[in-house]
């Protein structure tokens, strides 16, 4: 006996191929003109979230990214553009010649986010910190360069 599950999907799922149906399902339904975040967490990306602030000394990134290393980080500014990118590649082997069987794993990590600097951030004080799964990292705003306030204009 089956049991039934209700499914918004074009297609019927048939208990050998529900994979092959959700997967067809997904890539009929999803939006493929949406590139946030949530499409790549769908995908099974491991693009990293960012948390963007700005206050009046400084611009600050959060970047959420657990079980990484500080080493693990690469940072450049060129041309006012912070570029924030990763790349870990793992591999673990384990054997047992009394069991008769060898294990061998590998993975492999990375990403990659830049963001445009506005012309009053000081691209050469910028510093990062990297602590509990966050990247932190500071944009200093050039002295005398505030950040000009929005003035609305009544129309009469």
């Amino acid at each position: 006996m089956e049991t039934l599950v209700k499914r918004n999907s074009l297609f019927p799922v048939v208990n050998t191929l529900s994979g092959v149906n959700t997967l067809l399902d997904d890539f009929f339904t999803r939006d493929i003109f949406d590139w946030t975040d949530r499409n790549f967490t769908a995908m099974g990306s491991n693009l990293p979230s960012v948390n963007l602030k700005e206050t009046d000394k400084q611009l600050e990134v959060e970047l959420a990214a657990p079980g990484l290393k500080k080493e693990d980080f690469k940072i450049e500014v060129d041309n006012n553009m912070l570029s924030i990118s990763s790349e870990k590649k793992e591999e673990k082997e384990e054997s047992s010649k009394k069991d008769n069987y060898v294990r061998k794993e590998f993975s492999y990590q990375s990403f990659f986010r830049s963001f445009y600097l506005p012309e009053y951030a000081d691209d050469s004080k910028i510093e990062a910190s990297y602590k509990d799964g966050i990247l932190h990292v500071a944009i200093p705003i050039k002295e005398g360069n505030k950040k000009k306030i929005t003035k609305s204009i009544a129309i009469k």
